[in-house]
């Protein structure tokens, strides 16, 4: 990466964190120890990011889906998502990080998501990297809700374009990822970011999420940057 000229880093990188469950079950470990090092590789890949000069990281860590798994597992991934906040939070205002939530943050009650304001707030300043965590989130949900608050703003149906609408969207003011990674080998972008990921460069990877590395990102950007980006028009 060294050697990597720097208009081809990705500005924007989107990663679909995958694989924590199978990581543990290929252990006889439970569910929750393969959430617990998937952590790990969350912690291990905002320090590449950062390292590479990526701009802006989002990490899909709970979908809107999640919410349909064992009580026990919803519970033990709220827990591991507040432990983290609590003890990475100083580390990453330190290291310039700005810390950006999208999706239904409500749904994880009136404790965590006062928690998860105040994270925002305490980072806003921060320039460095913007980590967006997509939680409760899906796709689709983003999209409608687009849709009604472009309504509630009085966009005349006319009015609304290509150009605008995106400004509705939770990721309202941060660029579309260049590039889309999703760890253990699945070849599905469920429900992450559809709209903003139209023209974004995917990339599938066999590592389960808890063994994802500083070099295995390394190696999505490496591969990125091979890529001729033509937006549906004829290469130059």
């Amino acid at each position: 990466m060294a050697d990597l000229i720097p208009l081809l880093v990705p500005r924007h990188v989107a990663i679909i964190m995958d694989g924590n469950g199978r990581w543990a079950a290929a252990r006889g470990l439970p569910r929750v120890a393969g959430h617990r090092e998937g952590a790990k590789a969350v912690r291990r890949t905002v320090e590449a990011a950062i390292e590479q000069g990526v701009r802006y990281l989002t990490l899909f860590a709970f979908s809107s889906e999640n919410w349909q798994r064992p009580p026990d597992e919803v519970s033990d991934l709220t827990f591991l998502m507040k432990h983290y906040l609590r003890s990475e939070l100083d580390e990453m205002h330190q290291q310039g990080v700005q810390l950006r939530i999208i999706g239904e943050r409500e749904r994880f009650g009136p404790n965590m998501t006062t928690e998860l304001e105040a994270a925002e707030r305490r980072t806003a300043g921060n320039s460095r990297l913007t980590l967006v965590m997509a939680l409760s989130y899906g796709g689709r949900a983003d999209i409608v809700a687009a849709a009604r608050k472009a309504i509630a703003a009085g966009i005349a149906p006319e009015a609304l374009t290509e150009e605008n609408f995106p400004g509705f969207l939770a990721t309202d003011g941060i660029p579309d990822p260049d590039l889309l990674i999703r760890t253990s080998g699945e070849r599905r972008i469920s429900n992450f970011l559809l709209w903003q990921a139209a023209y974004s460069e995917m990339l599938f990877t066999p590592v389960l999420w808890p063994d994802f590395t500083a070099r295995d990102f390394a190696a999505a950007l490496e591969d990125y940057a091979t890529r001729e980006r033509r937006f549906g028009a004829r290469p130059v």
